[in-house]
């Protein structure tokens, strides 16, 4: 689009729009008052490979000796709607020096719509640019000017600049100008000394102003200062907003007759133009998802740069009047349409040329009426070719990339076996690389075995996929610590007796690495109300089990563990707490944090198999001035009717808290008070992530404390709280007592529902009875195996014929031998010894299961 033609061309949702002015005649007057504005939109009909127009439209302006120009058009976004039109900018000029200028809107009915009208006292000539509003930016006098539909009035940046060579919409800053301005020199670098800084040497700079804002952007993250003497247009074609920075990628022409591809700030890629003095730069994405570059020159040629392994020019062409962008054939892709120049003929596209360097190829000049059939062989066979071409472009790069991989192998294998002899030559165990680390895929759905050496176990931990692992986070609650790995349901549903440890990273040789922690299970269903938990702290009185710790491998056992198990519609979440205090000691610490678990397989006879593993979850670090910051504190706020905790904030808090359970029962009234207690005198508000619980927002001690409230009918409920400590319990419970009616019945719960305790113990009873069966086959079939006889076993006696022993006397006595040897056997066999680690084995598996069902019954009584 060049500025101030007489005609200008503009391509919209597939057409082609004209816009032209006319005069109106008139037959009784002499002088023409009345000047038109006048579109076409003319569309390509496929079958006729011809332009043809759909429908036209005109705007009428009074004249009277004045002179009206169109200066531009482009189609941009109208902030009322967001819809995107076509705009025209026009101008009149009038008496006095003054100029008016009129910016248009055209909608889909051919009607126009004028957004706004402004007057100068000079012309617009240099860097104008229409974008989102409408708006109407340019430079005048080395400054920067704007007016858009909203204010209607002409503002002025604070900024001097020389030129503007790129203005577009960037993600979070809204419209942005990036210009060239004269460098200003920092009071670090005098003028008289020698420049150090690029924006010192060249003498200029880049700079980004956002319009909505009024805030300058650094240049740099477009291009280096060093190319603002001789870039005169950009083109972005991608950016976006990073881990809070911006990340841009551009293409600019210079006039040393060049294009260079910048990405985030740094030149990527560099093409000589074919032509001299280029004057803008357009995208095009075709058919085969090339990204086309099409330059045009200040002479009326054009050229078309592919970006594909590097920068090339793909193809020119001269006497284009115009180019334009668009999918003028309805095949779903861009094409470029060029509009050549042709004095003969006075059809303003009557000479023109589709393609998009492809398959896609249309021009004027051709006959297809009577040509139709050669003009589509031609066409055919050129897509064929290209096609055939493209395929054998193909599979050399498929070659390439094979011999390349294979390279990379022969270097790792060489680099691998440089690290083994190494560490044989100084006396040290070489660990071979992970699976994952060369690449490779389990055909077996199995972990390694958990090492047996403390100082090895977190270098030596199973690796876990990365998608297992869903979030490791941490919080601080008071003098507690909170650890929580959220783990996928998947890989959840295979562990059983899953915990977490904290291991110190730094070597202390005076203390344990491993940091001790506190035991408790809890259990949260879909509506994450907290109804089963179950606590470790206390045991039942039926049985006791102690072990004696005779290895190294054993001390992490010394240590209690506090484990929350957390389950949320499929997400699982195991939870680790230890006291805060004693590491603050260290200032700053770093802890490795380990998911110990039993994974369960299915064998041949339906038996499950467990095997013990340990997976490494990843690091935590710990400060404290990150502490003093508040920057892994809980934050519950009130908003509105609701408290916005996270969910890693509510499982922190409900983790560290005591809990019970109570059931009240009223025989007389209902429960309705509980409800007015909780919301009026205990200020509570339910969580926005699960409304079941409810959060108390009353000052003093009782502050933080989260409640439960469930009707099993209108006379009977439990209340669940989860309190810091038993004087808050006693608190809630004093007040409590001051809004229930005398008759009714509060009684404590043991943790978890009769419900859930009762399926526990049958998985535990079963758990049990699969204990014994397998110890006591795994112990006969091993006691077998370690049984020696005196003598060599004699056949059995219903090997032979009993009838053919007892018809001779020498029959009988070989029969009464043999009995009596089976009698032997006998009783060696009911008389089995096993080795003492077996015995221990079968014992501690027993005992194991054992425990956890008395749990449970202790639980249930």
């Amino acid at each position: 689009m060049l500025l101030g033609e007489p005609e200008q061309f503009l391509s919209y949702n597939g057409e082609v729009l004209l816009f032209y002015l006319s005069k109106t005649k008139h037959v009784e007057e002499a002088a023409d008052k009345t000047m038109n504005l006048c579109v076409r939109r003319m569309a390509f009909n496929r079958d006729t490979k011809l332009f043809v127009q759909k429908s036209s439209g005109v705007f009428k302006m009074h004249a009277s000796h004045l002179k009206i120009e169109i200066i531009c058009c482009s189609c941009t976004m109208d902030s009322r709607t967001g819809i995107i039109l076509p705009c025209i900018l026009m101008k009149k000029k009038q008496r006095n020096n003054v100029v008016k200028y009129l910016l248009l809107l055209l909608h889909s009915s051919n009607q126009f719509e004028q957004s706004f009208h402004f007057q100068l006292d000079y012309e617009l000539k240099e860097d104008i640019r229409l974008f989102t509003g409408p708006s109407v930016l340019w430079r005048h006098a080395n400054k920067l000017f704007y007016i858009s539909s909203d204010t209607c009035t002409v503002q002025s940046a604070p900024v001097q600049l020389s030129s503007i060579v790129w203005t577009g919409e960037i993600e979070d800053e809204g419209t942005v100008v990036l210009g060239v301005k004269t460098a200003c020199l920092p009071e670090s670098e005098d003028e008289d000394e020698f420049p150090t800084s690029d924006r010192a040497i060249w003498g200029s700079e880049f700079f980004g102003y956002a319009i909505e804002t009024q805030k300058m952007l650094t240049g740099t993250c477009f291009m280096p200062h060093a190319y603002s003497r001789v870039v005169s247009s950009v083109y972005v074609c991608k950016n976006e907003m990073l881990k809070k920075q911006l990340r841009i990628s551009l293409v600019a022409i210079t006039v040393k007759n060049q294009l260079v591809w910048f990405q985030d700030g740094l030149p990527k890629g560099v093409c000589e133009l074919p032509y001299e003095k280029p004057c803008s730069v357009k995208t095009a994405v075709t058919s085969s998802n090339d990204l086309l570059f099409i330059v045009s020159f200040a002479s009326g040629n054009v050229g078309v740069v592919q970006r594909r392994d590097s920068l090339q020019v793909a193809s020119k062409w001269q006497k284009v009047k115009s180019v334009l962008v668009d999918d003028f054939i309805g095949s779903g892709s861009e094409q470029l349409l060029l509009l050549f120049k042709d004095d003969s003929n006075t059809d303003m596209l009557s000479t023109f040329k589709i393609t998009d360097l492809g398959p896609v190829s249309y021009a004027s000049g051709i006959n297809y009426k009577h040509d139709a059939s050669a003009a589509e062989g031609l066409q055919e066979n050129g897509l064929l070719t290209v096609q055939a071409l493209e395929t054998r472009l193909q599979a050399g790069c498929t070659s390439v990339r094979e011999l390349q991989q294979h390279l990379g192998l022969k270097k790792r294998v060489i680099l691998e076996s440089c690290r083994a002899l190494i560490d044989l030559v100084e006396e040290r165990s070489h660990i071979l690389p992970t699976a994952k680390e060369e690449g490779l895929v389990s055909l077996w759905d199995d972990v390694e075995n958990p090492p047996h050496s403390l100082s090895k176990e977190t270098s030596l931990a199973s690796k876990v996929p990365e998608h297992f692992i869903e979030k490791l986070w941490q919080r601080v609650v008071g003098d507690s610590l909170v650890v929580g790995v959220k783990l996928a349901e998947s890989f959840y549903l295979s562990l059983s007796d899953v915990s977490l440890s904290l291991v110190m990273d730094q070597d202390f040789s005076s203390i344990s690495p491993i940091i001790e922690c506190r035991n408790k299970i809890m259990k949260l269903n879909k509506a994450f109300s907290a109804l089963s938990v179950s606590s470790c702290e206390i045991e039942p009185p039926q049985k006791k089990m102690k072990l004696d710790l005779h290895s190294k491998n054993d001390l992490k056992k010394e240590f209690p563990k506090r484990c929350s198990r957390v389950q949320l519609d499929g997400a699982k979440t195991v939870i680790a707490v230890t006291s805060l205090s004693p590491l603050l000691a260290f200032h700053r610490v770093c802890c490795i944090v380990l998911l110990h678990a039993k994974k369960q397989k299915r064998r041949n006879d339906s038996l499950q198999e467990s095997k013990k593993i340990t997976v490494l979850c990843g690091k935590i670090l710990l400060s404290l001035e990150d502490i003093s910051n508040g920057k892994y504190s809980v934050k519950m706020l009130r908003d509105n009717s609701y408290c916005t905790g996270s969910m890693e904030d509510i499982l922190a808090v409900l983790a560290v808290s005591l809990r019970f359970s109570f059931q009240i029962v009223s025989s007389d009234c209902t429960l309705t008070p509980i409800n007015s207690w909780l919301l009026g005198e205990m200020e509570c508000t339910p969580f926005k992530e699960c409304h079941d619980n409810i959060f108390c927002h009353k000052a003093g001690n009782v502050y933080g404390t989260v409640f439960n409230w469930t009707l099993k009918n209108p006379f009977e409920g439990v209340l669940t709280l989860f309190c810091r400590n038993l004087t808050v319990l006693f608190q809630c419970l004093h007040s409590l007592f001051g809004v229930l009616p005398p008759s009714c019945d509060v009684k404590l719960l043991r943790s978890g529902s009769k419900g859930v305790l009762t399926e526990q113990l049958a998985l535990a009873l079963e758990k049990e009875m699969l204990a014994l069966r397998s110890s006591f086959f795994s112990k006969e079939s091993k006691a077998e195996n370690s049984l020696t006889w005196g003598s060599e076993p004699s056949k059995k006696i219903i090997d032979a014929p009993v009838a053919s022993l007892l018809d001779s006397e020498e029959g009988v006595q070989q029969f009464r031998k043999k009995l009596q040897n089976e009698q032997q056997e006998s009783v060696l066999s009911m008389n089995q010894t096993v080795n003492g680690a077996l015995y221990q084995e079968t014992a501690l598996k027993v005992v194991e299961a054992q425990l956890s069902s008395d749990m449970i019954v202790w639980r249930l009584s």
